[in-house]
């Protein structure tokens, strides 16, 4: 039976990318830092398949590895990870933002996925051929918008993060892929915005956004492809979505 480890699988595209794999009879290893949520989705779906649940903190390096360092036998070896744990903070432009935001932003999108990543490693190499790491990026890592600040620079970290280890992976079998989605409604805009539920509905007023099964569809995609295929990048926004032209600054009249 394949294994896939999923962070950040208490919402969003994680829990979504959970619920599909479940259903395709994946065993599932699920980390979150919310164990309530975890253990509620770890009742739901152990009904299906084996579900394992670790509640961590992804930037806490020393607690990362020792978790899938004891990974039980039944769980390996791993045939996919999913880095999807990841947040955006502090909409503002960048000399209004605390700098506090800044930081848990890169503690997060980076230093956590860097952890799991080399964590996960060896397992990923113990699958070989037809293994698969699938990164969550953003369009926000290509295209800079105002407030994107370190956020956007976090996800393009994950973009070349991912097109390197392509080229150090060569030759073991092991998979990469950097999925960047655009507008997606999901608890990524309450979380930026600190719980201000009417930004969260202003964004996704009179519009149609990618849901959190879209990607889910996608990163299942990703992860059952034939083995000799790599997808490095996968870019995806909704139909109403699109590039804006470039801003100017003009004097006033």
């Amino acid at each position: 039976m394949p294994s896939v480890l999923i962070t950040g699988a208490t919402s969003g595209f994680g829990k979504a990318a959970a619920m599909r794999f479940a259903k395709a009879g994946w065993s599932l290893i699920l980390t979150g830092r919310r164990e309530e949520r975890l253990k509620a989705l770890e009742s739901e779906l152990s009904k299906q398949v084996p579900v394992l649940t670790l509640t961590l903190d992804v930037r806490d390096s020393d607690a990362v590895t020792k978790a899938l360092g004891e990974l039980p036998e039944q769980f390996l070896p791993l045939t996919c990870l999913i880095n999807n744990a990841g947040l955006a903070l502090a909409p503002e432009p960048a000399q209004k933002v605390d700098l506090k935001d800044w930081h848990t932003m890169i503690d997060t999108n980076i230093t956590g996925l860097v952890n799991v990543t080399h964590a996960a490693l060896p397992l990923l190499l113990a699958q070989g051929e037809g293994a698969s790491i699938l990164n969550l990026g953003s369009v926000a890592g290509q295209w800079p918008y105002p407030g994107g600040h370190v956020y956007g620079a976090s996800k393009a970290f994950v973009q070349q993060f991912s097109y390197n280890l392509r080229c150090d992976l060569l030759g073991t079998g092991v998979r990469v892929t950097d999925l960047a989605p655009g507008m997606a409604e999901t608890e990524f805009t309450l979380v930026r915005t600190k719980g201000n539920q009417e930004a969260s509905d202003a964004l996704y007023r009179g519009t149609t956004p990618l849901q959190a099964e879209d990607i889910a569809e996608q990163l299942y995609y990703l992860a059952t492809l034939p083995a000799h295929i790599n997808i490095n990048r996968l870019e995806i926004m909704p139909v109403r979505q699109a590039w804006s032209p470039f801003n100017i600054n003009r004097d006033p009249e």
